[in-house]
């Protein structure tokens, strides 16, 4: 059989091994509205690989490989799984720095928020954006190769976002623990 192509949201990937065919309706299986044991498996050893192709897949959550195929494609169009993507050691490839970066908004209204909101997200150096309680309107995750580059990043891009009042910055010293898995314990009953 050919790999089956999918797009998932911006993602588009091949996954070895998957099965091209659709199910007949007749032969598709009816799914519950909630994860089930299976579900979980699948969930949990796709986000330590998700290069696995879907026998190997199968193999390790008891399953054959249809019924696993079908739950993989069920789960990406509940949105449970949003892509596939290969994770990248932002020091190998010179980004050295990792800023959190606290924007202060000066008018916290729906139309001046959402001018704010579309210019984050058009920034690449912004990896992760996040809406915060307390001080501050949103904390930033942003990668630059090294300090000065960032200072002047920030000079260009950040002081001219629209809407913003004032920024704080704080640099990660070190890394103890980034990229992980989502717990899925609580699914399964779990604490």
């Amino acid at each position: 059989m050919t790999p089956k192509k999918r797009t998932l949201g911006k993602t588009t990937g091949t996954l070895r091994g998957r099965a091209s065919a659709e199910p007949e309706p007749a032969e598709a299986e009816t799914h519950g509205a909630t994860l089930d044991r299976y579900d979980i498996a699948i969930l949990g050893e796709l986000q330590r690989d998700a290069r696995l192709t879907n026998a190997e897949l199968a193999s390790r959550i008891g399953l054959s490989a249809a019924p696993t195929w079908r739950r993989v494609r069920w789960l990406e169009e509940q949105g449970y799984i949003t892509g596939y993507r290969a994770e990248i050691d932002r020091r190998k490839i010179g980004l050295g720095v990792l800023a959190f970066v606290r924007v202060d908004a000066e008018r916290n209204n729906a139309h001046a928020t959402r001018a704010l909101e579309d210019a984050i997200r058009a920034l690449p150096e912004v990896i992760a954006c996040h809406y915060i309680s307390g001080a501050g309107t949103f904390e930033l995750h942003v990668v630059a190769r090294d300090l000065d580059a960032f200072s002047r990043w920030s000079m260009a891009t950040l002081f001219k976002l629209p809407n913003v009042k004032d920024l704080h910055t704080s640099f990660s010293l070190g890394e103890v623990k980034a990229g992980a898995a989502l717990p899925l314990a609580h699914l399964r009953g779990g604490a």
